[in-house]
């Protein structure tokens, strides 16, 4: 969307001052009317982690400089939790997010330890806290995963999802933890069988983490759970096929394999029939190709988009297209339309000539190119 501000939607006078009212209503001390006065003088110029950063800084003004009775002014200044009857998509209100920086800047000791995750797990409540909770596996990673091992059997599944988010190897939004991709296993144990899907998409998540350093690690975990027949047979295989899904665009054969997908399949690909050669951005790319099996096949089919890049050079994005199959001898017809978003806020289109390349169970086949105008 063409001049939306994450940080501004997120941070801004109305969030601030509902906060600052959160406050005041547990604690008629808290002077709100002074505290948005402060964060607003510097709130406009920031960045996001920065203006989370703000509220927290300008929050340590206006609690008490005991720890202990500031985490008591924290906890009751949340709101109930979120909705326990939900089960995905409830991330929370990012005006908590400082809330958990405020922790990290003033309770990352050994003698504020136990404080400061009790702390943690009544805010993620009500926001995930899987970036602070980084910040005490990072410096108390023995004292923080064995609290976390008790978390994984919590009642309320914000707090179960949080076990395994904060402990992915990575999150594009936080630092690394400095925990082997082995580690958060046991973790992982407790949590695939999980009810909800929030959480069960966490796990899977973290599986694909993994993925990128240790795949093997990932196959021989996900057969355990097979084995173990501790999760429904339909949520297992969408976890699965989710915590793949890097290796699956690799052609990772073992993981081919693992799925039942020959990484040689006997099929003939038809050449790539474009709808048009030129195309601007906004407008829809439309394309067609057929799929002969010499025998019987399961496939993986992915079509994958060369992009050019503000250097001129290309670089390649995979695309999920479909999951088939096709009887032996029978041929199949393949049609997409993909999009080229204009002013998109993740991705930028540079005009010049793209590549297109069917990619079935892993490996290339068929090729074409396009134009992008400017």
């Amino acid at each position: 969307m063409s001049g939306f501000s994450l940080k501004d939607h997120l941070f801004n006078r109305d969030r601030v001052e509902y906060l600052a009212k959160q406050f005041h209503s547990a604690d008629p001390e808290f002077k709100e009317g002074i505290f948005v006065r402060q964060v607003m003088q510097k709130l406009k110029n920031l960045e996001l982690k920065q203006r989370i950063v703000l509220i927290a800084e300008t929050l340590e003004k206006h609690l008490s400089s005991d720890f202990r009775i500031a985490t008591e002014q924290i906890v009751n200044a949340l709101p109930p939790p979120l909705d326990e009857a939900l089960a995905d998509d409830d991330f929370g209100d990012f005006i908590f997010a400082p809330l958990g920086e405020y922790v990290v800047r003033n309770g990352r000791s050994k003698r504020h330890l136990r404080r400061s995750l009790k702390t943690l797990q009544e805010i993620t409540k009500r926001f995930s806290m899987e970036d602070a909770i980084r910040a005490f596996i990072r410096d108390f990673p023995d004292e923080t995963v064995a609290e976390l091992g008790k978390w994984a059997t919590h009642r309320n599944y914000h707090v179960r999802r949080l076990v395994s988010e904060g402990t992915r190897p990575s999150l594009p939004w936080s630092g690394k933890v400095p925990l082997a991709v082995e580690t958060p296993i046991p973790l992982l144990d407790q949590l695939y069988a999980d009810p909800t899907r929030y959480v069960t998409r966490s796990v899977a998540n973290h599986l694909n983490d993994i993925s990128k350093q240790n795949p093997d690690l990932v196959i021989a975990t996900l057969r355990r759970w097979k084995k173990e027949k501790r999760q429904s047979p339909d949520e297992l295989a969408w976890m699965t096929k989710h915590a793949l899904r890097t290796l699956i665009k690799q052609g990772h054969s073992k993981t081919l394999t693992f799925l039942g997908y020959r990484t040689k399949p006997q099929i003939e690909v038809g050449d790539i029939n474009l709808s048009v050669q030129q195309i601007h951005p906004g407008e829809t790319l439309e394309f067609t190709f057929d799929v002969t099996a010499q025998r019987r096949e399961a496939l993986i089919v992915d079509y994958v988009i060369d992009f050019v890049k503000a250097n001129g050079d290309r670089a390649g994005k995979v695309f999920k297209l479909s999951v088939t199959e096709i009887e032996s001898q029978q041929t199949q017809t393949f049609r997409k339309r993909h999009k080229l978003h204009a002013n998109a806020t993740t991705f930028t289109l540079y005009p010049g000539t793209h590549g297109l390349t069917i990619q079935i169970n892993g490996k290339p086949y068929v090729q074409s190119e396009f134009e992008l105008l400017g």
